[in-house]
């Protein structure tokens, strides 16, 4: 089998591919391609070029000129050698079983026309409809084509990975919603249960008032039935005795007459004391209910600042209500207190919370570093101070102007709608809450919630200096009266 397959190779190379015959005075062209001298001169003269012009090698379709054909005496020696040796009628020969051969000359599909994009034999090469067609070796074609499949294939991976990405993006995207929304669910959740509380507590106090103008009112009444019972007795006996009086025998009724007709005649009946049903109390619950800052207001305090507390870089004012950021040259003498912070430029306020729920406002105003929050009465004031729930401190934070934050571990960052001016801070000791609130647009900003023990304090930060651009004051604003439980100043 192999040494057929040889010697069909061999013949192959001895055939002109213009005359399909043995090779006569063969000659190779400046393309490499070998022919019959006669049939590539007939060629070039049937495209009408007699002189040295160029022309189109009838099996590459390379530009060739006449003069560069050249007698290829080897591959005339091999010629004659195969004519001696009598193969020629071994182009009859069968292909080798599963070898595809054309349907119109039964030859092997050595070639593929692009054009038609088919395989083709050597004579369907030469015939007129494949001769102006750019046409290949089958191989040559197939190796090119697997190039494109190639890139096909790689260009449609890449659409494929693209899609994919496109797809884990989109997933990437409903868990994020998800995500969201479960947050914001919370969020109501949570803001809703501090108004049912603090409804329940206005509606405890409410029917605790209404309960004791009911006492009120009825003692009023009771104290007149009592009196009007008393008055209805006397009459009864006096009536009574008079009737016994008629019907006495003349001896018998005219006896202490007298002092009978002047117990009638002394008769006066008091009018009851004016006692009014109409409840004096307001319990209408709408006027009560005007939103989250409005139910917060019965639980306000009077907050102040504590000057032992308080970094020695700060000026606080003479009511003790706001706090600046100053650039005066330390005194050392001012780290001797111990209550006093001695790295971070804050300061506490006076009072002390240990139960029940406050609330108070700050101004923060257009400055760009702020922080506000509660801190433990045992956290640490020297050194460099971590601002977390872990060491005692529960802050809010803006940096830089525009980087809201709840000091969280890790920290939390926060996305603001509105930029607060002022913020309003409510303390639920016993529920473990400790709320912020944007008191520009009436929005929650952010909650924390811990367990809490012992002493909680109000801290005041106030951030870098910054060239004086941050030398705005905080100030405790609106709170002008104490309503709060549960807290002590110092």
């Amino acid at each position: 089998m192999a040494l057929a397959g040889a010697l069909e190779r061999l013949q192959e190379e001895a055939i002109c591919p213009i005359c399909l015959e043995y090779m006569s005075e063969p000659v190779s062209i400046d393309c490499g391609h070998n022919f019959c001298r006669g049939c590539i001169a007939k060629h070039c003269q049937e495209k009408g070029l007699w002189a040295d012009g160029p022309f189109s090698c009838p099996q590459c379709r390379a530009s060739c000129h006449r003069s560069g054909f050249r007698p290829n005496r080897q591959l005339a020696n091999i010629v004659e050698s195969i004519r001696q040796l009598g193969l020629r009628g071994g182009l009859g020969t069968e292909p080798a079983a599963g070898t595809p051969l054309c349907p119109q000359h039964d030859e092997r599909l050595k070639f593929f026309c692009e054009e038609d994009e088919e395989p083709i034999c050597v004579v369907c090469r030469e015939s007129l409809h494949h001769r102006p067609h750019t046409v290949y070796p089958i191989e040559e074609a197939a190796q090119v084509y697997k190039v494109k499949l190639q890139k096909s294939l790689e260009h449609l991976s890449k659409e494929v990975e693209d899609v994919r990405k496109c797809e884990s993006a989109e997933r990437m995207k409903t868990q994020e919603c998800k995500e969201a929304v479960k947050k914001k669910r919370e969020k109501i959740v949570s803001e809703f249960g501090k108004l049912h509380r603090l409804l329940a507590d206005e509606e405890k106090l409410l029917l605790q008032k209404l309960e004791e103008e009911e006492k009120r009112i009825l003692l009023l009444i009771n104290e007149n039935l009592a009196r009007l019972v008393e008055q209805k007795c006397f009459l009864e006996e006096l009536i009574l005795e008079i009737k016994e009086k008629i019907h006495q025998p003349a001896d018998g009724l005219l006896k202490d007459m007298k002092n009978v007709l002047s117990r009638c005649e002394g008769v006066t009946l008091p009018s009851p004391k004016a006692v009014s049903v109409t409840l004096k109390e307001d319990y209408s619950i709408p006027e009560r209910c005007l939103g989250m800052r409005d139910m917060l207001k019965k639980f306000k305090v009077d907050v102040t600042l504590d000057p032992d507390t308080a970094h020695p870089e700060l000026t606080l004012s003479e009511d003790c209500k706001s706090v600046r950021r100053g650039s005066k040259k330390l005194l050392l003498s001012l780290f001797d207190n111990p209550k006093r912070f001695s790295t971070a430029p804050v300061v506490l306020g006076s009072q002390v919370f240990f139960s029940g729920r406050c609330y108070w406002e700050v101004q923060v105003g257009d400055k760009p570093e702020w922080g506000l929050g509660l801190c433990r009465e045992s956290a640490s004031r020297k050194g460099n101070i971590l601002f977390s729930p872990n060491n005692g401190y529960w802050m809010l934070q803006l940096q830089n102007g525009g980087n809201y934050a709840a000091l969280t571990s890790p920290v939390s960052p926060l996305t603001l709608a509105v930029r607060p001016r002022r913020i309003g801070i409510f303390l639920d000791y016993e529920a473990g809450e400790i709320s912020f609130y944007n008191v520009s647009d009436r929005s929650h900003i952010y909650t924390f919630t811990d367990r809490f023990l012992g002493n909680l304090r109000p801290l005041f930060f106030l951030g870098a200096f910054l060239g004086g651009r941050n030398a705005e004051p905080l100030v405790i604003s609106w709170v002008r009266d104490t309503q709060g439980t549960g807290c002590i100043i110092l």
